[in-house]
This record gives C-alpha cells, sequence and structure tokens, in this order.
C-alpha cells in the first residue's frame, strides 16, 4: 500500500464519459474499495444519445460536470472541470481520453495549473498508427509530452504510442471488465427448436454485418438472427436481408441499455462479432465478446484487430469477410450440442481468469499506486 505524505490515502480523480453507461460504474465501486485510494469520478450528465444511467455512487464519489460539444469524439469538452479539479485536489488525474482529443488536451492543463501538480495518465484504444492535421496533431504531442503514464487497451495500442515518441510506462489494461454477477448464464439452458445467433453494436460497416447475414442465409430454416443495436447500414442490412430471402428469420431491435444486455445474452445460442478493417479502424477489443462470454454464451469473431486475442482458445475464429468460413462455424455449432456446451464453458472461464471489472480495477489500482510511489 502507498500512502501519501501524513498518512491520507492517495485522492485519485478518474474523468470519463464512457462511466455514463450504469454497468460501467462498478468498476469505480471496486477501485474505491481499496481503502488507500479515495475516488472522485467525473461525468458528463449525457455522451452522445446516452444519458447518466445511475446518479449515485457507492464508496466514491460522483460528480455531473457540464460537457460542451456533447457527442463531438474530438471537440467535446467540460468548460468547469478545472474548477472540480481544484475542488478534489487529486494525487493522480486519470483522463480517461484518447490524448489526440481537445477534453485531454484541456484536462492536463487544467491538472497541471493546480499546485500541488498531480501526477496525470491518459487511455487509448488506437491500435492504428495515425497522423492527425493540426491542431489535433499539436495537441497529441502536448499530451506526450505532458503525462506521467498512459493505459492502453492492448499491446497494438501500447506499440502505436511507443512508436509516436511516448517515453512513460504504458501498461496494457482493457478500459473495463465485466460484473461476472451480472452478466452470468441463466439457471437452465435455454431449450428450442429455434437456434438464435446475435449481435449487438453499431450497425456500421466495420462491423460485417453484411458477412453475417450471408452466412446466415446459409442456414437451415430452424436458425434465427437478432440484431441490437443502430446505425447508418440500418436501411442496407434490411433490404439485404430480404434480397437474400431470410428477412421473416432476422429481427432488428434498437439498442437495449447496459442492465438490459444480460438478458439478451442468456436467449442466444451463439454470439457473432463479423468486424472488418478499414483504412483507418480495426476492433479495438470487442467488450460484447467478454459480455456473451461471461453470460456462457458460445462466440465467433472475426480476426479482426484484437478481437481474436480477446477470444483466445475459448471460442471459434474466421478470416475477414469469410461468410462461408462463418456459416460453418455456425453449422457446426447447431449440430453439436457438445462442442457448444464446451465453448460455454470455456468462455466463461476466460472471463473470470482475464476480463472481470475487479481484475480490472485491481490492475487499475496498482496503477495509480506506482504513480504516486513515482511522485513521494
Amino acid at each position: 500500500m502507498v500512502v501519501r505524505p501524513g498518512g491520507r490515502c492517495m485522492r485519485v480523480a478518474l474523468l470519463s464519459k464512457a462511466l455514463v453507461v450504469g454497468a460501467y460504474q462498478r468498476k469505480c465501486e471496486l477501485i474505491a474499495a481499496h481503502s488507500d485510494i479515495a475516488l472522485t469520478v467525473l461525468v458528463p450528465p449525457a455522451w452522445g444519445n446516452q444519458p447518466l444511467e445511475r446518479a449515485h455512487a457507492n464508496g466514491y464519489a460522483l460528480q455531473v460536470i457540464p460537457i460542451r460539444f456533447n457527442g463531438n469524439f474530438h471537440l467535446h469538452y467540460y468548460p468547469t472541470l478545472r474548477q472540480a479539479l481544484a475542488q478534489s485536489q487529486p494525487d493522480v488525474v486519470h483522463i480517461d481520453e484518447e490524448p489526440y482529443n481537445l477534453a485531454t488536451w484541456l484536462a492536463m492543463r487544467a491538472a497541471r495549473s493546480l499546485h500541488p501538480s498531480p501526477r496525470v495518465l491518459f487511455f487509448s484504444w488506437q491500435n492504428i498508427r495515425r497522423r492527425y492535421p493540426p491542431p489535433f496533431s499539436w495537441m497529441e504531442r502536448d499530451v506526450l509530452r505532458w503525462a506521467d503514464a498512459a493505459i492502453a487497451g492492448s499491446e497494438e495500442a501500447r506499440a502505436v504510442w511507443q512508436s509516436k515518441g511516448f517515453a512513460g510506462p504504458i501498461h496494457v489494461i482493457p478500459q473495463f471488465g465485466v460484473d461476472e454477477q451480472t452478466f452470468a448464464p441463466a439457471d437452465e439452458r435455454r431449450s428450442g427448436d429455434e437456434f438464435i445467433i446475435g449481435y449487438a453494436g453499431r450497425l456500421v460497416r466495420e462491423k460485417g454485418l453484411d458477412v453475417l447475414m450471408r452466412a446466415f442465409a446459409r442456414l437451415p430454416t430452424s436458425a434465427r438472427l437478432v440484431v441490437v443495436g443502430e446505425g447508418p447500414e440500418s436501411s442496407g442490412l434490411r433490404a439485404l436481408a430480404e434480397h437474400l430471402r431470410v428477412a421473416e428469420r432476422v429481427e432488428f431491435r434498437p439498442p437495449l441499455p447496459s442492465t438490459r444486455m444480460p438478458e439478451f445474452y442468456r436467449a442466444l445460442d451463439a454470439f457473432v462479432l463479423p468486424s472488418r478493417a478499414l483504412p483507418n479502424w480495426k476492433e479495438q477489443f470487442g467488450r460484447v465478446l467478454i459480455e456473451a462470454m461471461a453470460c456462457g454464451v458460445p462466440v465467433i469473431a472475426s480476426r479482426c484487430g484484437e478481437a481474436p486475442n480477446v477470444v483466445g482458445d475459448a471460442g471459434l475464429t474466421f478470416d475477414e469477410e469469410d461468410d462461408a468460413a462463418l456459416a460453418e462455424h455456425l453449422t457446426r455449432l447447431m449440430a453439436q450440442p457438445r462442442l457448444r456446451a464446451e465453448l460455454s464453458r470455456r468462455g466463461r472461464e476466460r472471463v473470470l481468469a482475464c476480463f472481470t471489472m475487479r481484475h480490472i480495477a485491481d490492475r487499475t489500482a496498482e496503477v495509480y499506486r506506482l504513480m504516486n510511489a513515482r511522485e513521494a
């Protein structure tokens, strides 16, 4: 345990728009459960169309602060952040933002203006080495110079920031885990004649829903597909389902709140993440994979970005765009209940070993201690 001079707890301020999602706030509770950490969490009232799902905190201080340009990934910022930081007087400031965003740059400046100056870290999922035009390249340069440490969501993300010259320590920790008690298998295995396949996420080209749709069209009529999400590809996917003559077996549902996702997963026989890499994007993690695995659902993922590393040997993978291989995996799962049961067991075990919210929270708390010890 590392305690600040004078015997007081280390004070940590965590700024995160992602924490508007209620299920993610369990991470904060588990960080705050460490007796040497006093945690203040700063969140906006909403991010995009997602309102703050919970307005109370258990064991930590939750402060809702205004946001400007809500939903604009690169340009949003928090006009009262400096006052909030001055009030909490943190020893460590955790900016849960990419280093090339305006919010990160302004948060760094706000933290550096405090006296005494806290240690500061940023978080990044960025797993492609990209060059940004000014002023974003200037902001990125400053953040990399000012930050004391970073957390990267994957080894590929760590390599990106090392190649860009960040000299501080970079710890590889996914942003969030899952609460294994909330995301848990159903008490009884699902029964019925239908084989239900699921997808949840954005309906955008990079997520490869057209590949899933073509694979689905190769399956027996006892298969059904449930797609949860919204996005610009929605109408095109509905038209593709009509063209493939499977529309009557495909159900499109709007996005679900995080609290209802476990019941969605438990109603499935298989979950598919068919992502495809684009010049400016590849799968950064695939949180839906660990949620489904935690619920005991066999998962299938394309070999895009970080997805195969998340699945490991606990699921099935296929080459991007290969709808025939995906259809073959699904056919195997339909025909082999023992394989489904084995992947269900492996997936749950992998999440418990690597991806629980407690595991992520404990590793994050250790990063704070390392930063605090460097300053002491």
